[in-house]
C-alpha cells in the first residue's frame, strides 16, 4: 500500500452499490438503484433531490434505522449493513448524531435533560452528562435557556437543543434532515449559520434538504433522482 493511501483517513461513509427496494403485496418500490457513495472526515454534504428521489430512504441506510436489500456501507469503517440489531444500535448511538425537522424534542424534560440522552443510553455518569450537555448548549447559544422545557422555547432555539443534543456524544457524523424546514426565513439563516460553525470546527455534515441555502453553503452537493446519484460535485 503506498504511503499516500496509508495517510487518507478511514471515510466516514462508504456506501457501493446500495440497493432498497420496498415490497407492498405484488408491488415494489425500488427507492434506491445501486448508490455509491463515499463521505470522508470533515466535509459538509448536501444530498437534493425532488419528492420521491430517495433522499429519504438514503437517510435512513446512512444514520442506520433501515439496512440495504443489496450493497454494502461502511460508517466510520464498520460494516453497518452486516452487524446484528444490537450491535448496529450501539454503532448508531455512538458515531451518529441526528437533527430532525420536527426536532423531536421529549416535552416533559428541560433542556439540558434532551441533549443528555444520547449521554444516558451510552452509560456516562450523571454529573458528566450534565457537565458536557451544558457545555454543548453553551457552544449552540442557549447555556441561559438549559432548564426550560421545549414548549417554552422558540422553534429556532429548539432546533438549536436538537444540535446540541446531536453534537454531544462527539459523533462521527451528523445527519440532519430538512433542519430549517419547520422555520422562518430569518431563523433558517441562524440555524444555517450554526451548522456552518459546527462544519468549520471539523465536524462531518450531511444535511438532506430542499434548501438551496444549505445547498450553497456545504462544500459537496449530491444531486438524487430516481434513486440514483444524478450529480456528485466532490466525486473523483
Amino acid at each position: 500500500m503506498s504511503a499516500a493511501a496509508l495517510a487518507t483517513p478511514t471515510p466516514v461513509i462508504r456506501l457501493e452499490g446500495v440497493h432498497k427496494v420496498y415490497s407492498t403485496g405484488k408491488l415494489e418500490v425500488h427507492a434506491l438503484r445501486g448508490v455509491d457513495l463515499v463521505v470522508r472526515p470533515g466535509e459538509f454534504v448536501a444530498v437534493m433531490g425532488p419528492s420521491g428521489s430517495g433522499k429519504t430512504t438514503l437517510l435512513e441506510i446512512l444514520g442506520c434505522l433501515s439496512r440495504p436489500s443489496a450493497g454494502r456501507y461502511w460508517l466510520a469503517g464498520y460494516p453497518a449493513g452486516e452487524l446484528e440489531s444490537d450491535a448496529l444500535a450501539r454503532l448508531r448511538g455512538g458515531e451518529i448524531g441526528f437533527v430532525f425537522q420536527s426536532f423531536n424534542l421529549l416535552p416533559r424534560l428541560a433542556a439540558v435533560e434532551n441533549v443528555e440522552l444520547p449521554l444516558l443510553y451510552a452509560g456516562v455518569a450523571r454529573r458528566e452528562r450534565r457537565r458536557r450537555a451544558l457545555a454543548v448548549l453553551e457552544r449552540v447559544g442557549l447555556g441561559p435557556r438549559a432548564a426550560h422545557l421545549p414548549a417554552e422555547l422558540s422553534g429556532g432555539e429548539r432546533q438549536r437543543v436538537a444540535i446540541a443534543r446531536a453534537l454531544v456524544n462527539r459523533p462521527a457524523l451528523v445527519l440532519a434532515d430538512e433542519p430549517t424546514g419547520n422555520l422562518d426565513s430569518a431563523t433558517g439563516e441562524e440555524i444555517l449559520a450554526l451548522l456552518g460553525e459546527v462544519h468549520a470546527e471539523g465536524n462531518t455534515l450531511v444535511v438532506v434538504t430542499h434548501d438551496p441555502g444549505i445547498g450553497r453553503r456545504a462544500g459537496r452537493l449530491v444531486a438524487i433522482r430516481d434513486g440514483r446519484v444524478e450529480r456528485d460535485s466532490g466525486a473523483a
